[in-house]
């Protein structure tokens, strides 16, 4: 996600007071609730706040800032503001607050474990895609254990995309139990047969 570089106008306003922000954050104009976003920036306490002002605003520059804002706070309460934009019905939301975990791996990564566990299909496709950017050091096991329960083939294959990269020797005994699952889905058998081949092929070049 790129950084506000201007105003939606052009035009560089002045800052607000951080009470005056946290007034028209949801109540001031378009250039007001740009400007008061992008002052928030500099208060930690203000997280909460920038999180419920994006599930009403519709502006793409005042959204932009806001999750500028939260990136530049980088803490947990930012990710607990974000997180469930996961779950909005609006598409530009969802990839807004994946593209702001990406950008915060050390505080997004511990919670992978609970969106790949998540009962919506979409969150646990996302999660696949947030594993490629965090690579915490247990990613590849997440996934193992996904894979080993995963009734989605479409959530599979996202794995193993994934896994193609960083996954081991170990992915392969998980793989071949993914294979045996779907057996009658040529698409996952065709992946997985390339991604066990890539595996395969990397760790003989290892050991040679």
């Amino acid at each position: 996600m790129p950084l506000i570089r201007r105003t939606p106008d052009g035009v560089q306003p002045d800052r607000p007071a951080l009470g005056e922000a946290l007034a028209t954050l949801t109540h001031g104009t378009r250039q007001e609730r740009w400007a008061a976003a992008r002052a928030l920036s500099d208060a930690p306490d203000a997280a909460e706040a920038l999180g419920r002002a994006l599930a009403s605003e519709d502006d793409p520059h005042v959204r932009e800032a806001i999750f500028t804002s939260l990136l530049r706070l980088r803490s947990a309460a930012s990710i607990q503001a974000i997180l469930p934009h996961l779950w909005s019905d609006d598409a530009s939301l969802r990839t807004g607050a994946l593209d702001a975990l990406r950008a915060m791996p050390d505080v997004a990564g511990p919670h992978l474990p609970e969106l790949l566990r998540d009962a919506d299909p979409d969150v646990r496709l996302l999660a696949c895609d947030l594993a490629r950017s965090l690579r915490v050091a247990d990613a590849a096991q997440l996934l193992y254990g996904l894979l080993e329960v995963e009734r989605e083939a479409n959530i599979c294959a996202a794995a193993l995309d994934v896994l193609a990269e960083i996954g081991g020797p170990e992915a392969l005994p998980v793989l071949a139990r993914c294979a045996e699952r779907f057996h009658d889905n040529s698409f996952l058998a065709f992946s997985i047969k390339v991604v066990t081949e890539r595996l395969g092929a990397h760790t003989a070049r290892h050991r040679g």
